[in-house]
């Protein structure tokens, strides 16, 4: 049975919901499902706008049939070849022979690889041109890496409709709403849009401002994604965002503390540093990294002017999920933000120097100061640390400079460190019968401490 609904009095979303499959592209976890739109247009053309993923494409070949009532199909267009926006397109090619493929000639390499087959008159579009569907006129313009190269948008001029591809999507199946005004979006809809942002489209946030800069140019009415509600009132609230996001410009200042802790020492610390920066009026959340899926995390970095990476060492590295979130970080490029460190590690702290080393990979980083370190657990007085940089974290926040008095310079520590497990010995000679107390190697695997 069909399931559609009006968009105007000539285009009909035809798309589907999926709430059956936990992730999306086989990795972010979509606990509200997943919408995939398409949308058909009864003019003297009947003009098809995408097709859909695999998991809704009974569905979909339902509201095909349906919206079409007996009318050819004309027109395919084609903004996006991934495989959740163009899985079914080799099917509906053999269902509907005579429609012609509209995109350009990326697209067309990539039908080929996808289908094996050579879409037959294709009607190959650049950017700038346009094409007549009798009362609509469609300008395609190239929206490349928003988010895979051969991108293409198409502006109905007629109605004002921007046919955006992945831009301006959102996680989460519809529901039976199909407008962003039917629901609260900002309560309900807007961290799944960042979530979706930031995880699909965040690495590129150059080509999003690209777009944004052609879509100025137009008079925009309405903007119809390949994914989530439909804009039709307040534009500018998902348009706002998408600028900030694509500029790498925090929505909130204040401090995000990701962690990762094996026995609970890192996450004290973390709670301690969170305590002491609400008591100064510091907004602060924490996200338990080894719980929490690190798309989620990522969302909110993007999100907070300030975060503090807190982990611990692990196998003389860093502990694998804060890796993974900092890699992730840096492959999403995110940037423009100020940031400090709590390592731990029991006997050779080394978290604090990968975290550093990532971040140092990443553009417009601030490390507000040297990490705070514990051994184990926080020592006794450690917890003057911590305030010190919730302190120096609250300043920041609110821009205020302050001028530290210079330390004295503390003596290098002194010692010998075990080139196989890393293992610190604290002392002025290394006697030639020691033995590695944790890896029992001897003293000529020790090095000097630099």
């Amino acid at each position: 049975m069909y399931c559609t609904r009006a968009v105007t009095d000539d285009l009909i979303w035809i798309g589907a919901s999926d709430r059956q499959h936990p992730v999306f592209e086989a990795a972010h976890p979509t606990p509200r499902g997943m919408a995939y739109n398409a949308y058909l247009l009864l003019d003297e053309k009947t003009v098809l706008m995408d097709t859909v993923d695999r998991s809704v494409q009974t569905q979909f070949f339902e509201n095909l049939d349906h919206a079409l009532g007996g009318r050819p199909l004309d027109y395919v267009f084609v903004h996006h070849m991934e495989p959740d926006h163009a899985a079914t397109l080799g099917d509906l090619m053999l269902r509907h022979p005579e429609a012609a493929i509209v995109c350009n000639k990326k697209s067309v390499n990539l039908i080929r690889q996808f289908h094996c087959t050579d879409p037959a008159g294709a009607v190959l579009v650049g950017e700038g041109d346009t094409l007549c569907t009798g009362r609509h006129t469609f300008t395609f313009y190239e929206a490349p890496m928003v988010h895979w190269p051969e991108v293409t948008v198409s502006y109905d001029r007629t109605d004002g409709i921007l046919f955006s591809a992945d831009a301006f999507g959102t996680f989460g199946a519809l529901n039976g709403i199909l407008f962003a005004d039917e629901v609260d979006f900002e309560r309900d809809w807007m961290d799944e849009a960042r979530r979706y942002y930031t995880n699909i489209v965040g690495k590129y946030g150059p080509q999003v401002q690209t777009l944004l800069k052609k879509a100025a140019g137009l008079d925009v009415r309405m903007i119809c994604p390949l994914h989530g509600p439909v804009w039709r009132k307040d534009l500018n609230v998902i348009l706002e965002k998408y600028a900030q996001w694509a500029a790498y410009e925090p929505e909130v200042q204040g401090v995000l503390i990701p962690f990762a802790s094996i026995y609970g020492g890192t996450e004290t610390a973390a709670n301690i540093l969170a305590c002491r920066l609400a008591e100064l009026g510091i907004r602060v959340d924490m996200m338990d990294v080894s719980v929490i899926h690190y798309s989620y995390v990522l969302s909110q970095c993007f999100r907070y002017s300030h975060i503090v990476f807190a982990a611990p060492t692990f196998n003389n590295g860093l502990f694998d999920s804060m890796e993974h979130l900092l890699r992730d970080l840096a492959h999403h490029n995110l940037q423009n933000r100020t940031v400090a460190l709590i390592q731990n590690g029991s006997w050779a702290p080394a978290s604090g120097k990968l975290m550093s080393q990532i971040l140092g990979e990443m553009k417009q980083m601030e490390l507000l100061q040297p990490p705070v370190t514990l051994k184990s657990a926080l020592a006794p007085g450690q917890e003057d640390e911590l305030e010190a940089l919730a302190r120096a974290l609250a300043d920041s926040v609110r821009g205020v400079c302050r001028v530290r008095e210079e330390e004295p310079a503390a003596d290098k520590p002194k010692g010998f460190i075990c080139t196989v497990c890393g293992y610190i010995l604290e002392s002025d000679t290394l006697p030639d019968d020691f033995v590695c107390p944790i890896c029992r190697r001897p003293a000529s695997c020790f090095q000097p401490l630099t």
